[in-house]
């Protein structure tokens, strides 16, 4: 695979993104935990972790592949004042990464490179989970009330 200069370039903005996702997602379940709320709380470092392991999987290709990581693109993480924001910014995180993730399967595919094709799949399904992980909430908070779903959050 050395020498796929687009693949690389690719690969590496992913990665980007995957470290951006793990800050986002540890923000904002240290938010939920700080608000009292240990099940979002449970469940959005859960994503983390999965950032965390995305992650892993990208810098491990990109040494394979012969290139060097590249890990200091990283954006500001800004806090939310609500859950609702939050399952909205972390909503359309999911979204743009999915089609990130399409775009590059076709690039893979193009190469010929099905073990890169594989992972990346994987990656997708987990992000499409989270995708529909986002919407239940969003849907739940909005169809039994803020309060009832905030309480439902809070408890153990």
């Amino acid at each position: 695979m050395k020498g796929y200069e687009d693949l690389i370039t690719v690969l590496n903005s992913i990665l980007a993104d995957e470290l951006n996702a793990i800050n986002q997602y540890l923000v904002h379940s240290e938010m939920c935990e700080n608000w009292g709320y240990a099940k979002l709380y449970l469940a959005v470092h859960g994503q983390a972790m999965d950032e965390i392991h995305h992650s892993d999987w990208l810098i491990e290709r990109n040494n394979f592949i012969e290139s060097a990581p590249k890990v200091s693109k990283l954006f500001p993480v800004t806090t939310r004042k609500s859950i609702a924001e939050i399952f909205s910014e972390d909503l359309d995180l999911n979204l743009k990464a999915v089609n990130t993730y399409n775009n590059t399967i076709k690039l893979v595919n193009e190469i010929y490179d099905q073990v890169t094709d594989d992972q990346l799949a994987k990656i997708a399904k987990t992000k499409e989970g989270q995708d529909d992980w986002n919407h239940k909430q969003s849907s739940q908070l909005k169809q039994i009330t803020k309060e009832n779903y905030m309480m439902n959050q809070a408890l153990n």
